[in-house]
């Protein structure tokens, strides 16, 4: 039976609603902050948060010894996000005043404005969902596009990860091995070799070619894995833990290369920057941390006045920006040179479960795509901060998001225990730019 089906055939009934990955609960002394995926079905009655804290986390900066941040442009707008470039140079020119017969001179010249900037509307997305594939018994905690984007795969509480054909949603493997809930997954850049994380306290190397895991496991933190991410050489792997640690990994040996006393909660998020040289952490203490993986040292820490638990963390695509999700529903774009939050980003719901997202882009425009609590994808527009698009489908919390711009493909994965794959739909505009009816 096929694991691929269509919105054409009507509304999708779902079964009783698994349990969010991570929950965050009223007190970090009480209880954690966050819950296996085995929890995500264990109760279907959702508990308060409280998300403010008592006391306040001043900004600690450390004064990096081998690394600074002095030679970087902090002039760089928010405009420069996405993979390709974004903005245009609209060039202004003057008009000059003709002259007939002699010339004038400049005491007789009539000063004539500038000619206006030409103004281009940004496009709109009219992302559809094309594909529900299903197969999960419990809620996706993630779903990453192949950096290649011929596969797109997941992870579940149900301890499973499946390989899905990004084109026609066939399933290629169901990868099997880990003893619990999975939270977290990555693609190496060659999209050879996918990583995954587990509430087993292990990371699981798995050759996409055949679906086998590698034979050796990395192991080393204590406690549940919530977030992983390669290199960009494929090289090292950074991982995140509930033991509030951030390990750096040789993925050739499976041995760890660095130990990074990151936080004093559960570490959400970690993320590598384009060139490998930084990693970003965050965590439920509220501090996102800039750090150099040759020497381990912490270059930046930020924290919003806020303070809220900080649950997901990505760079821009150009590597002059960290992206922040917290439980204030807040996405928060930091000038992480300055050290300042520089956008926000709000419309979605975000209290209570661990949500993520990505950075996009259609035609040379930037967005980022994020979950919501309401079931909702929403889609900001990196400059103006203005929702280019909410995309409604999934039956409860959307936790996962990626996005695969060279094919305007978006991917989102939820507690439904679908994963969904939205394109954008040029057929239904017409040449007027109008949906047609």
């Amino acid at each position: 039976m096929s694991d691929t089906d269509s919105l054409t055939g009507g509304p999708v009934a779902f079964e009783d609603r698994s349990r969010k990955r991570r929950r965050l609960e009223q007190s970090f002394e009480d209880s954690p902050r966050y819950s296996s995926p085995d929890e995500l079905a264990a109760s279907s009655e959702p508990e308060g948060v409280n998300i403010r804290r008592a006391s306040r986390i001043s900004i600690r900066d450390s004064q990096p010894r081998q690394r600074s941040f002095e030679d970087s442009d902090a002039e760089d707008s928010p405009d420069e996000l996405a993979i390709h470039t974004i903005h245009r140079d609209w060039k202004v020119r003057s008009r000059r005043a003709s002259t007939t017969g002699s010339a004038r001179d400049d005491s007789t010249r009539t000063p004539i404005a500038p000619s206006p900037v030409p103004v281009r509307e940004k496009p709109p997305l009219r992302y559809t969902n094309k594909l529900v594939l299903r197969g999960h018994k419990k809620g996706v905690a993630a779903v990453k596009v192949s950096p290649d984007g011929q596969y797109i795969a997941s992870c579940s509480a149900d301890a499973t990860i499946k390989i899905w054909d990004a084109v026609t949603g066939v399933p290629k493997h169901t990868l099997r091995g880990h003893l619990a809930g999975i939270s977290t997954i990555a693609w190496s850049p060659d999209s050879k070799t996918l990583a995954s994380g587990s509430d087993d306290k292990s990371i699981r190397l798995w050759d996409v070619a055949t679906g086998k895991p590698y034979p050796v496991p990395l192991l080393g933190h204590h406690n549940y894995i919530y977030s992983i991410a390669f290199s960009p050489k494929g090289n090292m792997l950074v991982s995140g833990s509930y033991d509030e640690a951030v390990f750096l990994w040789d993925v050739r040996t499976a041995r760890i290369m660095r130990s990074l006393p990151a936080h004093s909660d559960p570490v959400g998020g970690v993320d590598f920057i384009r060139d490998g040289t930084l990693v970003v952490s965050c965590s439920g203490d509220g501090l996102i941390r800039i750090w150099d993986t040759a020497t381990g040292q912490c270059l930046r820490t930020l924290v919003h006045e806020d303070n809220a638990p900080v649950i997901s963390v990505r760079f821009s695509p150009n590597g002059k920006f960290v992206l922040a999700w917290t439980v204030d529903s807040c996405v928060r774009l930091w000038n992480y040179v300055e050290g300042r939050c520089v956008k926000t980003y709000q419309g979605h719901t975000n209290q209570k479960y661990s949500i993520g997202g990505a950075f996009g882009v259609h035609e040379d425009e930037a967005f980022i795509a994020s979950g919501s609590e309401d079931g909702s994808i929403f889609i900001w527009d990196v400059t103006s901060k203005n929702v280019l698009q909410k995309l409604e489908g999934h039956d409860g919390p959307v936790l996962g998001v990626d996005t695969y711009p060279k094919e305007d493909l978006l991917v989102s994965g939820g507690l439904d225990r679908t994963v969904r794959v939205w394109r954008i739909d040029d057929s239904a505009v017409d040449h007027d730019g109008q949906m047609e009816s």
